[in-house]
């Protein structure tokens, strides 16, 4: 009897510890919205679309090169966090950190997608809705 319940308990444990593995979130479809780079709580906003389409993205801005969009590649890495590849040829008369690339904090809720890189100079938020 003793023996029964240890092992009870030992295997409702093992089963209330298992880890499970949450399926990456599914990017795929147009994405409208905006683009803005916060510094001090404010900044420019861009209108914005991006396409994505498993693990390629394209897309355009508003306002030429902010951001700076054309096309690449995306991996999403867990549940929050979408990191990018830009393929294209760019020119120095700009601000290259504004080029869609690197990694990003992402929340999906249902068509609704917030992407958001932080550094110590400002936050770079994109607004998206599919």
């Amino acid at each position: 009897m003793r023996y029964a319940l240890v092992s009870s308990i030992f295997l409702l444990l093992a089963v209330a510890c298992k880890q499970t593995t949450l399926p990456a979130p599914s990017l795929n479809g147009t994405y409208t919205g905006t683009f803005q780079r916060q510094s001090g709580g404010s900044g420019q906003i861009s209108q914005v679309s991006i396409v994505f389409s498993n693990g390629k993205w394209t897309g355009t801005s508003q306002t030429p090169k902010y951001p700076a969009l054309c096309n690449g590649t995306y991996q999403i890495n867990g549940i929050n966090r979408i990191l990018f590849t830009n393929s294209c040829f760019w020119t120095a008369d700009f601000d290259w950190s504004l080029i869609l690339s690197q990694q990003y904090e992402l929340n999906m809720i249902g068509n609704d997608v917030k992407m958001v890189r932080t550094t110590s100079l400002y936050q770079d938020v994109y607004t998206l809705t599919k």
